[in-house]
């Protein structure tokens, strides 16, 4: 005779050992919250549809962090308000994956705001699960976005006031002024009838990313028994006489049926697309071999650092796109201040014989050093065996690492010989080829006539990049 077994879910963990509560066995949310409703609903769904080994939670700042504890799934915490953001990313890097943003009133509403209008307007492929109990529960019972007018909490004692304060932001009615959403809907945990709407709401929006339909988000009224010091059962009553007047229950959206299930396409540019991409069809009929260099330069991680209008950025290009042309797996990533020139700015660069798993850089091979703030922010983080090029001409002091190769070159003081100060970097660019052989002179002249914009300048950084070889190839004898 079959028997049905009630038990947990598979998708949360069997015991809580996340969790600092000492019953491992039981969640650790306060009486009368809807967190743990919300959690068993997922789980629920999870299980049917056979997908939490390939779910991703992104958990960010308030109670919804604490998801942590219990789902049997992959977990990222995000900053505050930046879960849509963090979602966006995991879905675009793993693309069959099921990836749900958890989040509270006082993150999406608040500081989250920009990240879940453009993730709904973008349609991302990801569900989204909005727990509006219109206060900030974690941190002390403050005003949240979505705390109503007359409300009382620790920073509005008088009550939520329309012109003080404003409104309270009515999230699926704003997304739904949105076109990409598939499906948008407001639930609520009040009584077993509402739960049982808001468990198949949870489910509907998780199937749709099943089903690669598009954007989902279910927001779902929930008590706040300590926040709002009531009992739950008094918490529960004032959501059904309070809350749903302020925020009407119901399906707002729902393209669910409308939206054929597909397959996800993953398009992976071979090597000629990139090249393309990056405008180097010029240089693609040429075949452009490795150079042979020492073992110990192979494989760099380089980081490049200065000022903004220092050709920073352009020589990581310049380096990144002549590995690329030498059959090396590339990767250039910028990083830079406000300011378009006197900022400071650096950039990372990886050129490897295989993938390349991150493109950052935080402890380089290889450190260019532009001036002397930068050379004293990087020195420290240098890879032990590691080299530093500095210009010598900005950096009176010489750095005091001893268990790394240095390469003093007065580039800024070559360039002005040169007629042009603004080619330092093309000197710099030059020396490390000449001193490490990583890369070929050949290559680097011919990516030069690409990445050089202004075709009346080639000329003068040709001739840098000659200096510098030069300079580089001397030192290393």
């Amino acid at each position: 005779m079959a028997k049905k077994i009630i038990k947990k879910s598979s998708a949360f963990y069997d015991s809580f050992f996340r969790s600092p509560n000492p019953d491992k066995e039981t969640t650790h949310y306060c009486p009368g919250c809807g967190h743990g409703n919300v959690h068993k609903f997922i789980t629920e769904a999870l299980e049917d549809f056979e997908v939490a080994d390939k779910t991703i939670f992104v958990s960010p700042v308030g109670c919804s962090v604490f998801a942590y504890y219990y789902f049997d799934t992959g977990n990222i915490q995000a900053a505050h308000g930046r879960a849509p953001a963090v979602a966006t990313g995991i879905k675009r890097a793993h693309p069959k994956s099921i990836v749900i943003s958890y989040q509270g009133d006082g993150d999406l509403g608040a500081i989250g705001t920009a990240e879940i209008i453009h993730a709904a307007n973008r349609g991302e492929n990801i569900t989204v699960f909005f727990v509006n109990n219109a206060i900030y529960g974690m941190t002390g019972g403050q005003m949240a976005p979505t705390t109503m007018i007359g409300q009382k909490t620790t920073t509005s004692p008088r009550g939520r006031s329309a012109e003080n304060e404003g409104y309270p932001i009515k999230v699926v009615e704003l997304l739904n002024q949105l076109e990409a959403p598939i499906y948008l809907e407001r639930v609520s945990l009040h009584n077993v009838k509402e739960r049982n709407k808001a468990k198949k709401a949870v489910r509907k929006a998780i199937k749709n990313q099943v089903d690669n339909k598009g954007f989902s988000l279910v927001e779902i009224l929930s008590g706040c028994p300590s926040g709002w010091k009531m009992e739950p059962v008094a918490a529960n009553k004032w959501i059904e006489t309070e809350m749903v007047k302020n925020f009407p229950l119901g399906v707002k959206r729902d393209r669910s049926d409308e939206i054929e299930a597909s397959e996800v396409k993953i398009h992976i540019a071979d090597a000629e697309e990139v090249k393309e991409q990056l405008g180097l069809n010029s240089l693609i009929e040429k075949v452009y071999p490795k150079a042979d260099t020492l073992e110990k330069y192979k494989n760099p991680g380089i980081k490049v650092a200065g000022f903004g209008g220092q050709g920073v950025l352009l020589l990581g290009v310049g380096i990144a796109q002549t590995g690329l042309m030498e059959g090396y797996d590339v990767s250039w990533i910028p990083s830079y201040g406000p300011e378009m020139r006197g900022g400071t700015a650096n950039c990372h660069v990886r050129i490897s014989d295989g993938e390349i798993g991150s493109p950052t850089v935080d402890n380089p091979s290889v450190l260019f050093a532009f001036n002397r703030p930068s050379l004293e922010k990087f020195e420290s983080e240098v890879a032990e065996n590691g080299l530093i090029i500095y210009d010598s001409s900005l950096c009176p002091n010489a750095p005091v690492r001893k268990d790394v190769e240095v390469l003093a070159i007065p580039a800024r003081q070559m360039a002005d010989d040169l007629g042009n100060g603004r080619i330092t970097n093309m000197i710099m660019f030059g020396a490390y080829v000449g001193y490490t052989g990583v890369l070929s002179k050949e290559t680097v002249m011919d990516v030069l006539k690409v990445i050089v914009s202004r075709k009346k300048l080639i000329e003068i950084n040709e001739k840098a990049i000659k200096a510098g070889f030069e300079f580089g190839e001397k030192a290393a004898k």
